[in-house]
């Protein structure tokens, strides 16, 4: 008797576990993606604020950085929170979160330009205030670790943000052309093309090898940024989602196999065989030598991407290298991977 009315209760229990709502969950990213916002562009005169949501920027680096900017006709600030050390960081997390804040809040500041990129800015993606980031739109450019900022930003409040030079490369000629063409011209199509390699250390070098992966042009928007900081986002409320864009990535100092297990993770995953194409960038001190037993850096992007089908291509001019395109992510753009061209189909300033 006494099991008979334990089966009773647990039939009980089943039917009415059964009448509740079921929950569905979905791999992947979720979509939360918020209406695209387009910052106000710059022009001479405009205030530069500066800051180090990574590593610490050399005082060296620093003064270089503010001499190229007022060159170019802007004004600059910084706090001082950026001068400092915090162990490899430039401060702690909440001061560099703070940082980031203050910058969007104050109003005499124009345009926000990363002295640098470094690892750190992942640990402070919970602390931004994206609310009022939303309500103060503005200029937001930088690269490697900033690949992180740049897409949990634009993901929560919408703001077009740029994979673009930081203050210790913005002294390129190449770098400052695009910087000017794409955040103070505004213009409603660019082409983009890339720099001419005159150096013979690059043109000895593979990894500046521009080649392409598979034949065929296509469009969409541009999302992407850091190899492995889009791969740090996997799992995280910024993770990308790759469907129907165009994708751009480079990375640094990733031995061939780390390159080879960062891809494959993202392939594996739900959304990046449904891009429209993928650009690379320079992958600087990711090569090898051939030798038996090793892949070179080639061979494992071909053999990673040219299965995927769509068009693709490698060496574009941006990544850890001195000269740097600027790229709006959200911004739709057109790609033919066999010419090697990329053109903005729209203005990425307002």
């Amino acid at each position: 008797m006494g099991k008979r009315r334990f089966f009773l209760k647990s039939v009980t229990a089943l039917g009415a576990v059964s009448l509740l709502p079921v929950q569905t969950w979905a791999m992947g990213p979720t979509p939360t993606q918020k209406p695209r916002v387009k910052p106000k562009k710059l022009q001479k005169g405009d205030t530069i604020g500066l800051v180090a949501p990574g590593y610490a920027v050399k005082p060296e680096v620093l003064e270089r950085a503010l001499d190229t900017l007022q060159k170019m006709g802007f004004k600059t600030y910084h706090t001082q929170r950026i001068v400092g050390n915090y162990g490899y960081f430039s401060n702690t997390d909440e001061e560099r979160a703070k940082d980031v804040n203050e910058m969007f809040a104050n109003p005499r500041i124009d345009g926000i330009l990363c002295a640098r990129g470094g690892y750190g800015c992942t640990r402070i993606l919970d602390q931004l205030d994206y609310s009022m980031i939303e309500n103060n739109p503005k200029v937001l450019i930088g690269f490697s670790d900033i690949t992180a900022l740049i897409q949990a930003i634009y993901k929560k409040t919408g703001l077009v943000c740029f994979h673009g030079p930081v203050g210790s490369t913005i002294d390129d000629a190449y770098s400052q052309k695009y910087f000017k063409k794409v955040l103070m011209k505004g213009k409603d199509s660019l082409k983009i093309k890339n720099v001419k390699l005159k150096n013979p250390d690059f043109l000895e070098n593979p990894e500046y090898d521009r080649y392409t992966i598979n034949q065929g042009s296509c469009q969409g928007e541009l999302v992407g940024g850091s190899l492995t900081l889009v791969n740090a986002l996997i799992g995280t409320p910024d993770e990308i989602d790759f469907t129907d864009k165009l994708v751009f990535l480079e990375d640094v100092e990733e031995a061939p196999y780390r390159i080879d297990r960062m891809l494959t993770q993202l392939i594996e995953g739900p959304t990046f065989s449904k891009a429209k194409g993928i650009i690379f960038g320079v992958c600087k001190g990711c090569d090898r030598e051939k030798k038996e037993g090793n892949f070179t850096l080639k061979e494992v992007i071909m053999d990673r991407i040219a299965p995927l089908g769509m068009p693709a291509a490698y060496g574009m001019s941006f990544g850890h290298v001195p000269n740097n395109f600027t790229l709006p992510v959200g911004i739709q753009a057109a790609f033919n991977a066999d010419e090697m061209s990329l053109e903005l189909l729209e203005a990425a300033v307002s």
